[in-house]
């Protein structure tokens, strides 16, 4: 099987390591996900959010794979990916990368082909998406829409 790259996107900042609280929000082709920051390791406010917003996202998910999961090796890109809790895009061959069959599609579904992951402390969040970009404040974005648990 071929093994993509993992080009870590997180640079001087990361996800709440402990209650992150990944949530959702989706607008036509556009995918918002908000977290706590770490801001006992990075610069960050207690309790301020960081927003990642996908363009043109074909599918994404948020599904059940944890931390422990992950070192047991019941990840998929378990022994892949450098390390967990951390953000990535994958580049190159990935003849895995549609296995998952909890995928949901957008309100309207863009022509996104980059493979991103997001490893949290009690999921794992993938997409695909034209691009990303990162907005922080202290406000938290309402849950409008969220894999089943």
């Amino acid at each position: 099987m071929s093994s993509p790259e993992f080009k870590q996107l997180n640079e001087g900042w990361n996800a709440e390591p402990n209650a992150p609280e990944p949530m959702i929000n989706v607008a036509g082709s556009a995918v918002s996900l908000a977290f706590y920051l770490n801001h006992q390791a990075y610069p960050a406010e207690v309790e301020e959010v960081g927003r990642i917003i996908f363009s043109q996202c074909a599918a994404w998910r948020l599904g059940p794979t944890n931390d422990e999961g992950w070192y047991l090796g019941q990840c998929r890109y378990s022994g892949l990916a450098p390390a967990w809790g951390e953000f990535y895009e994958l580049i190159g061959p990935d003849e895995s990368k549609r296995d998952p069959a909890d995928w949901r599609l957008p309100t309207k579904p863009g022509s996104g082909d980059r493979h991103f992951l997001f490893y949290f402390r009690d999921e794992t969040f993938e997409c695909f998406a034209a691009d990303w970009s990162l907005e922080r404040g202290l406000e938290r974005v309402p849950l409008l829409d969220r894999a089943p648990s």
